[in-house]
């Protein structure tokens, strides 16, 4: 019976490996992992790891490695089939009838195997035969060492175009272009696909080799600078990583993948001491590829160039991670300098540079802010507000609501800072003119504040009327999406606050992309149960000291309550506007003196006029429940 490579991959993600090994071995957690004495060979001190999330256990001391399959064959002495089926029980999933089409496609799998293996063999004789000379003048030139082309499997492929069909003639030749070493013309006789190349065999997590990647030496005319195998039934391009078998075992330890562009880096990292790098193969990182390399570490760190392309690259990468987004796996970005690849900064600066840039990585949200930001000039208006476009944009590819929101919140502060940065303001000036009258010797409008009312400050009622708006969007959530924009800019400082406004704010955009029909209409309990599924709650009414809005009232008219909370987003957005537009104001003291005082003036008695408006509106909702 044959089983395919992805009915084994899903029997593997529906076992829990430690509950598997639990029931003969004793495992004691240990951070991420659990750890256990060995019982492949006798110990006192525990070197045995089970790892859930990578889906494997490994021990340090006699090496014993595996997937839960492997544990049940090996350690429990089950045959293959058998394992499976065991497994597949507790699974819940049905083992596939025998097919004969699986059988003949894991015998050609087989086959092909051999094959690559036998032109592998033929590519590194021929590197060390007189006809290699060029390319191992390449591979010193590189400073590539002896050890690095035993370790890599260096080859050369001679420039002839049928060299490899009379070297591997045990092997037919539909056999050797269904492996991609050869290519089939209708009507002309197949010819070597890779010729005059230094090669690298490309190969699976058991270190066999699938395919291959092959470097021009010559300069050849519109000829591709590096050339890799076809999609075949042993390759597929997509779900493969560069060197992931030797990355794979060197992250156990260092709890990092590094994520490159292209072969040669990878090699030059594991000279470095880095061993634990991978690389695409020439095509911007996939889905597929990302999940790879998540089941080995939460955050991966992709390394690009310093150059336009490599800027691209790195874009196309977030581009294809942000949807796959989840809790606790993310990326980690590296930009090398101007002009440069990991190869260079290691042979100009040596091991410790690259290090030093590692360490250096970006946080994906801190990638996108600065590659959009830079992407166009930002010259006008129009320009900022497609740089917000561009933001949001992004933010909404993520499918996991919390992470998305986060991400939105996020990026619109920065933004906000960018697009309206705090100004410096000048010292105030107001002149020497008596209290209760202006500059020109008018009398304010502003009356001295109430004993009550000098009691209050501004920020302690603005975060108790955040609280009664809070409830009220609750009981009236409609409002949530008619107000969401200037709801979104709010911003209250409580933390406790802000989470509960965003998990609204994220209620009503959802429910708005759910459809348009009348089931669509979020409802105060769909606000409630989102609310209690992230464990918040709404402030106890007894903290907004006795307001009586009517939006916190169970008897008023919908209008009514719609209306005050309406004004109260008013009153709570008003303060940010004030301000700056006073920034502003200060900053164009120098230019145009007499306007911009005039300006501050004006700003600072409207300023002065919303605290006012503020305070007494607690003071007579406190008042009105006394």
């Amino acid at each position: 019976m044959a089983l395919s490579p992805q009915w084994l991959d899903e029997l593997r993600s529906r076992i829990t490996l430690s509950g598997v090994i639990g029931r003969t071995t004793r495992l004691t957690k240990a951070g991420r992992e659990w750890k256990a004495c060995c019982p492949f060979h006798n110990e006192k001190t525990p070197s045995f790891t089970v790892n859930d999330e990578k889906g494997f256990y490994h021990c340090f001391g006699c090496g014993a490695h595996g997937d839960a399959i492997r544990w049940m064959t090996d350690q429990q002495g089950l045959p293959f089939m058998d394992a499976v089926k065991e497994l597949a029980a507790q699974a819940g999933m049905e083992v596939p009838a025998p097919d004969p089409r699986m059988a003949r496609a894991a015998e050609q799998r087989a086959t092909l195997h051999d094959a690559m293996a036998g032109a592998q063999a033929w590519f590194v004789a021929n590197l060390a035969s007189p006809a290699g000379a060029q390319a191992r003048a390449y591979l010193d030139k590189r400073g590539v060492s002896a050890a690095a082309i035993r370790e890599f499997g260096f080859g050369y492929a001679p420039e002839d175009r049928g060299a490899i069909a009379p070297a591997l003639a045990s092997f037919p030749k539909p056999m050797l272009v269904e492996a991609g070493l050869l290519i089939d013309v209708e009507g002309k006789e197949p010819y070597d696909r890779f010729r005059g190349r230094l090669m690298l065999p490309i190969q699976d997590r058991r270190g066999r080799v699938i395919a291959f990647g092959g470097r021009i030496l010559a300069d050849v005319a519109n000829a591709p600078k590096y050339l890799n195998s076809p999609d075949t039934p042993v390759f597929d391009k997509g779900r493969t990583l560069y060197n992931l078998h030797r990355a794979a075992a060197a992250s156990r330890q260092s709890n990092r993948i590094v994520v490159v562009e292209g072969y040669m880096d990878v090699i030059a990292l594991a000279a470095a001491g880095i061993g634990e790098a991978v690389a695409p193969m020439g095509t911007a990182l996939t889905e597929n590829q990302l999940e790879l390399i998540w089941k080995l570490v939460p955050v991966p760190v992709l390394c690009f160039d310093g150059d336009s392309a490599g800027q691209r690259a790195a874009m196309r990468a977030i581009t294809r991670a942000l949807p796959l987004l989840k809790p606790g796996h993310s990326l980690s970005i590296v930009t090398l300098p101007q002009g440069m690849d990991p190869d260079d900064l290691i042979r100009r600066d040596g091991a410790e540079a690259m290090e030093a840039v590692l360490a250096k990585a970006e946080t994906l949200v801190d990638a996108i802010w600065r590659f959009e930001r830079d992407a166009l000039p930002l010259r006008t208006p129009e320009d900022k507000a497609g740089l917000k476009a561009r933001l949001i944009d992004h933010a909404e590819t993520i499918q996991h609501p919390d992470i998305r929101s986060l991400y939105r919140r996020e990026l619109l502060d920065r933004y906000g800072a960018f697009a309206f940065p705090p100004k410096e303001r000048a010292p105030f000036q107001p002149g020497n003119f008596r209290k209760g009258q202006d500059r020109f010797g008018g009398r304010t409008s502003i009356l001295p504040p109430s004993d009550r009312l000098r009691r209050l400050t501004p920020d302690a009622v603005r975060a108790r009327l955040i609280d009664a708006l809070l409830i009220g969007l609750c009981a009236h959530p409609a409002v949530i999406g008619e107000e969401s924009e200037r709801l979104a800019g709010l911003h209250p400082e409580d933390r406790q606050q802000a989470r509960l406004l965003d998990a609204m704010l994220e209620a009503a955009e959802a429910r708005r992309f759910d459809g348009k029909n009348a089931s669509s209409v979020l409802e105060s309990a769909d606000v409630a149960a989102i609310l209690e599924g992230r464990g918040l709650s709404l402030p106890d009414r007894e903290t907004i000291g006795g307001m009586k809005f009517a939006f916190l009232t169970d008897h008023a008219e919908a209008k009514e309550a719609t209306q005050e909370l309406v004004q109260a987003i008013d009153l709570l957005v008003e303060k940010p506007a004030i301000e700056t537009a006073l920034a502003e104001a200060t900053a164009r003291f120098a230019q145009d003196p007499e306007g911009a005082y005039a300006e501050q003036q004006r700003l600072l008695k409207r300023k002065l006029e919303f605290e006012r408006r503020l305070m007494q509106m607690a003071a007579s909702r406190a008042s009105a429940s006394a």
